[in-house]
């Protein structure tokens, strides 16, 4: 039985894949074993609605599980939980972002090679059906992309990396996922109250970021528009209830196979994109 541990219980994806691996056994074999975070009223909940032990910290991982999944809302943390596991050996999927910084992302990659550990970092909006009707267009030339959702600059989590990363990964796979290396683009960004715009070249396409605060509980949807030579594309991403079970799927995958399913070059790009609209964002001329 391949055990697995959890950091950053506090997103509500911890839940869901304890729901995949213990409650519904999907992946035989694989079970959610452990919590880090000591013992916190949500650690005692979740520990006792799927049986699992609680621990102090990451490190204290290490003996108890062959693998972890890092939900921690602010990516700004995932390096230094991350990193010593899979310097370890150990098997990690990062949920998003891989990292708020392109020398951290660099680091968790680093880390993950050095040890041969597998590495998983994606968003669920690479995996839902409209991203493959989006990105069919036949022989004609993408000539602009657009992908809207909600974020917000003023975050907590790191601003616009917590939910703008979606943005940019779902761009990408529209894209066929093209290598960008580090200071290969630049954005143009504009921010207009409650409305974040990101102008940016990516593999020859003019693409824009369109991020919307939430309001309350009301929250703009996913939505990406590809314009070709003679036609335009738009659809709505929609997040099922069980948005969360292909990115487990890979992991699983990665795990048994003892390989990362994507280049680390690719792991990188959606970081090295965001990083250049949050830089653009704060260097601003027009800040309030």
């Amino acid at each position: 039985m391949t055990s697995i541990g959890f950091i950053g219980t506090e997103n509500s994806h911890t839940d869901h894949f304890i729901r995949f691996l213990n409650t519904e056994e999907r992946h035989p074999g694989f079970h959610a074993a452990a919590l880090a975070g000591g013992p916190s009223e949500r650690n005692h909940t979740l520990a006792s609605d799927g049986d699992l032990a609680i621990v102090e910290s990451p490190e204290d991982l290490g003996g108890q599980v062959d693998a972890a999944i890092i939900s921690t809302r602010d990516g700004a943390r995932h390096r230094e939980q991350a990193e010593p596991l899979l310097r370890a050996g150990m098997p990690v999927l990062v949920d998003k972002p891989l990292a708020t910084g392109i020398a951290d992302a660099e680091a968790i990659i680093a880390a993950a090679e050095t040890s041969g550990a597998p590495l998983v970092s994606c968003s669920a909006l690479r995996f839902v059906p409209q991203i493959a009707e989006v990105s069919e267009g036949g022989t004609e030339t993408l000539r602009q992309l657009t992908v809207i959702g909600p974020a917000d600059p003023d975050s907590p989590y790191s601003g616009l990396f917590f939910y703008g990363i979606h943005h940019v990964e779902a761009a990408l796979e529209i894209l066929g996922n093209p290598v960008v290396e580090p200071g290969s683009v630049h954005a143009h960004v504009t921010r207009d109250g409650d409305t974040t715009v990101a102008h940016i070249r990516i593999a020859g396409v003019e693409v824009t970021f369109t991020f919307v605060v939430p309001d309350g509980k009301q929250r703009v949807p996913f939505y990406a528009v590809a314009t070709r030579t003679t036609s335009v594309t738009g659809r709505e991403l929609t997040l099922d209830p069980d948005y969360n079970a292909p990115a487990l799927g890979r992991f699983v995958e990665a795990v048994r196979t003892g390989r990362s399913p994507v280049p680390a070059a690719e792991l990188l790009s959606p970081i090295v994109i965001m990083s250049a609209i949050v830089d653009a964002l704060h260097n601003r001329k027009d800040l309030p």
